[in-house]
């Protein structure tokens, strides 16, 4: 007996339970080896995460295609994983030192090493128990790790090889630095953050004529003392007779070239630039076109480090304050800024002034501006890859779902740059790279393999003898000394990058690696096509030489339910355990579902998801309807239907397989709020509130044969409908197909596949009863007739056909429309509201029932507010001034409240004319 409320966090944990004891969702089922594989791989979340929103959507729609390609019969493996996530994991495990006065200095590498693992076996991979709350239907069995043993050799070989080709090198480069960690970090973990700061205007005296200087204008003067150039632009009357002159660097007192660039910008500032190359990025591209030195005036915590720096010492004046500059030695850039600023004013250098509003990048973790910071950095040209990548996509080897994004990704790879792969941290895949006693790099996949490499190229130079090799070959404690390992660790996007065939066992040739690569699906976000995908393409490309996957699907954003993006700063930020907690994971996943519209960021509302979760109840309250009926399933599911003769029955069947037709495309072609919006609008709509409700005169009645063929229908109609909906509400639907007497789990079960079944008479009748119900519903609504009131209706000169239908289902017609009598005529009569149903006209009598000029007078006063509620709307939309300072989301609200109003007004002004009409 199924029990009166649907309780999903029962439900939830009993088919969680179900799932694992049935090995439902691994890979390579016995019965399944000869099926077409299907692959998709997680996009590993960090193994220091909690489940977000994003996360809820993007597996939701993975396990949406991995739960309906399963009951296609195809063998399914949805690789799971976590990401080691090292800056992120090296800031939590520190962050749990401190709080016991333990500093990461204060420990030998493998020491901390060893405490990030005991966390992360601890407490790391909370994720994964939150994504099997959400339903995910991963291969639990097969759970990877970016730091695995299998996975880390990946690593080590794809990085030898791309040193043996010579797509990775070494070399001194600017790299966005964070200085509260201490190292380089990628473009992704730098976010932009408006700043109020200022801008000086400094005097730069020209050399030779001390009277007459060029004014530079900059919002860093603490850079300065790194300056190598002042750049003008080329075609800047201002400059003219200046370009190829020098300046002098106020305190500094070195010389420097003025230049012509087209940098730099006249509109902008004094229209004169300091190019500082050590220091930002753009003056590092100019210090190159105009072969600049690059004098780093910053230590790795961005403070002032000019003591024993030979560039920096080496272009002083004799007539610079040498203490006066050393005595900035170790401030921090914003302790030394205030100083040099004093500096510049004392001096009578600084010109002016000015507030200035600008874009300062920050760490995304740290808080703390990103410094642009010279220094040796492993890095991989990836020119060429990116060039096998492009194609890939170009030729349709790989496709993007929307199709819009391809034209991201072609903009990122063809102006693509050297990829900085290091990272000054310790928790992450250390760099396989070895420095001899001369500096000369040895890369290789293991310390023994270093060795010899060394030993080998240090005899044939003649730094060693045979026999001293030998010796040292002998000893490894002596052989380990005589080489330094590299210090640094992988971008973790390095390893990431090579996903989705490392869990798969490469470079060994396993059996997985053959039946499951390429995989077939990506469904990932549109911030990381890049930083993510991209790579993927170009490894992917490199190491197998075939892409990771067909078809890339590119989910938008969740954000809160007024369009603004979700932030703990705002206090919007919807926790999808909450919710899952509070209304089910099936409501949850069926909301994102149906709002999930290709190119359109989902607005999320609790109320939206409570409205999914009242989906649910009905389901489950159809579930108990049918059985207290007899309409029992009829042992395994099967796609066949069952032969029908009643009119009803033929419909719903018809009905079904059109239902089943359209969810079926939807999932294939991506459209998952089409695939959702019509298994629920064929669920609620047509089988709940018409199918039942029309059947229950079968059910109810003592024509046996025909109860019989209800009760067949009405069970294989509702057992599709579970089928349909198991992608979507995995836990409801699951425990429905138990609780109808099956012992396997619907997860298996095969997706239904009926067909076209043709019955135009069918629905030709049914469509007339439902469209007369509709029409009668919709006019007593408008009109303000009591819930509780019989009308009449009349059939004015109705066909044979209609007046056949009218009396074949004139006791339903009269239940469902609350109709006192059906009765035909010549005409309407007076006093009465037309309805037209196909080509035929019906009429609701309301003389007695609803007083028409009171009626007609409450609908012009509410059209009358409307009226002025879409002026008022019209008016702020046409103001450009709101349009422009307005967030986006408070503008896109307005339009949909005006959308709302349009509609209500139209309704109105409907009912209005039918109110003319009657009188």
């Amino acid at each position: 007996m199924i029990d009166k409320f649907f309780d999903h966090a029962a439900v939830e944990a009993r088919q969680s339970a179900r799932w694992e004891e049935a090995g439902a969702f691994r890979a390579g089922r016995p019965d399944r080896a000869d099926r077409d594989p299907y692959c998709i791989v997680i996009p590993p979340p960090n193994v220091t995460g909690s489940l977000h929103m994003g996360h809820a959507l993007n597996n939701t729609l993975q396990d949406i295609l991995c739960r309906f390609e399963r009951m296609r019969g195809r063998d399914v493996l949805w690789q799971v994983g976590l990401d080691h996530a090292g800056i992120a994991t090296q800031m939590v495990v520190e962050r749990r030192l401190a709080e016991r006065n333990i500093q990461r200095r204060d420990l030998e590498r493998d020491e901390f090493v060893q405490h990030v693992w005991e966390w992360k076996e601890q407490s790391g991979g909370q994720i994964v128990g939150q994504l099997k709350r959400l339903g995910a239907s991963c291969d639990w069995s097969r759970e990877r790790f970016t730091m695995d043993e299998g996975l880390s050799r990946a690593v080590l070989r794809v990085f030898v090889n791309l040193h043996r080709d010579g797509l990775v090198y070494r070399d001194k480069r600017l790299v966005n630095w964070d200085p509260h960690f201490a190292t380089a970090i990628s473009d992704l973990e730098v976010q932009p953050v408006e700043v109020k700061g200022h801008l000086w205007h400094i005097r730069y005296p020209l050399a030779g004529e001390p009277d007459r200087y060029i004014e530079v204008a900059t919002t860093r003067p603490e850079t300065m003392l790194g300056d190598v150039a002042v750049a003008v632009h080329p075609d800047d009357p201002r400059f003219n007779g200046l370009i190829g002159r020098e300046a002098v660097l106020p305190l500094v007192g070195r010389r420097i070239r003025i230049v012509a660039d087209t940098y730099s910008d006249p509109e902008k500032g004094t229209g004169a630039v300091k190019i500082t190359p050590a220091h930002d990025f753009n003056d590092f591209q100019v210090g190159r076109r105009h072969g600049l030195a690059a004098i780093n005036v910053f230590g790795p915590r961005a403070e002032i480090r000019i003591a024993g720096n030979d560039a920096f010492l080496d272009g002083l004046e004799p007539g610079a304050d040498l203490d006066a500059l050393l005595a900035l030695e170790g401030l921090d850039r914003a302790e030394a800024r205030k100083r040099i600023v004093e500096m510049l004013e004392a001096s009578g250098a600084l010109a002016a002034v000015e507030p200035h509003l600008h874009s300062v990048p920050h760490g995304d973790r740290s808080g703390v501006p990103v410094e642009p910071y010279l220094t040796d950095q492993w890095f991989v040209d990836v020119q060429g890859l990116a060039r096998r990548a492009l194609a890939a996509v170009r030729s349709g080897e790989t496709r993007f779902v929307p199709e819009s994004w391809e034209k991201t990704y072609f903009q990122w790879l063809e102006n693509i740059q050297p990829w900085t792969v290091s990272r000054q941290l310790w928790w992450g895949h250390r760099i396989p790279a070895w420095y001899g006693p001369d500096g000369h790099i040895f890369v290789a996949e293991t310390d023994e393999e270093a060795g010899a490499q060394a030993l080998a190229y240090y005899v044939v130079n003649g730094t060693l003898s045979e026999p001293e090799a030998e010796t040292l070959a002998a000893d490894p404690d002596r052989l380990a000394a005589f080489l330094t390992r590299d210090e640094d660790v992988l971008d973790t996007w390095f390893s990431s990058a090579l996903w989705p065939f490392s869990t798969l066992g490469w470079p060994e040739e396993t059996p997985e690696l053959a039946r499951y690569y390429p995989t077939q699906t990506l469904v990932t976000g549109f911030d990381i096509i890049f930083f993510w995908v991209a790579r993927m393409m170009m490894m992917g490309l490199y190491c197998t030489g075939r892409v990771p996957f067909d078809t890339v699907y590119i989910h938008a954003l969740v954000r809160d339910e007024r369009g603004a993006k979700m932030s703990k700063s705002k206090g919007n930020v919807i926790d999808p355990i909450e919710v899952i907690d509070k209304y089910g994971a099936d409501a949850l996943r069926f909301t994102l579902s149906a709002m999930a519209a290709q190119g359109r960021d989902i607005k999320l509302s609790p109320q939206r998801v409570e409205g999914y979760r009242n989906f649910a109840t009905k389901i489950w309250n159809a579930a108990r309807f049918a059985e207290m009926n007899g309409c029992v399933s009829a042992g395994d599911a099967s796609s066949a239907p069952p032969e029908a003769r009643d009119v009803l029955n033929r419909w719903i069947l018809a009905e079904c397989s059109r239902a089943v037709a359209e969810v079926t495309r939807a999932i294939e072609e991506y459209r998952f709020n089409d695939a959702a919006g019509a298994a629920y609008r064929f669920t609620w709509n047509t089988f709940c509130d018409w199918h039942l409700e029309l059947a229950k005169p079968l059910l109810f009645g003592t024509d046996e044969p025909a109860k019989a063929e209800a009760r067949r229908t009405t069970a294989f109609v509702f057992d599709t409908v579970l089928q349909l909906l198991h992608p979507f509400m995995p836990f409801l639907t699951e425990e429905l197909w138990r609780l109808r007497g099956r012992d396997s789990v619907l997860a298996l079960a095969p997706w239904p596949d009926l067909g076209e079944i043709g019955a135009e008479e069918a629905e030709a009748e049914i469509g007339w009863v439902i469209a007369l119900v509709s029409e009668v519903r919709s006019a007593r609504s408008e009109l303000g007739v009591a819930p509780g009131a019989q009308v009449p209706l009349v059939l004015v000169r109705p066909s044979p056909a209609t007046r056949d239908r009218a009396e074949r289902w004139r006791d339903t017609l009269s239940r469902l429309a609350r109709l006192s009598a059906i009765t035909e005529a010549d005409k309407a009569p007076g006093q009465s509201v037309q309805i037209l149903v196909g080509e035929e006209v019906a009429a609701l009598p309301l003389a007695g029932i609803v007083d028409l000029a009171a009626e007609t007078e409450r609908l012009n006063r509410e059209a009358g507010k409307l009226e002025a509620e879409i002026a008022k709307i019209d008016a702020k939309l046409g103001n450009e001034s709101f349009v422009a300072r307005a967030p986006e989301e408070v503008v896109e609200e307005q339009r949909e409240r005006r959308a709302e109003a349009e509609t209500r007004r139209g309704r109105i002004e409907e009912a209005l004319a039918r109110l003319r009409a009657a009188a």
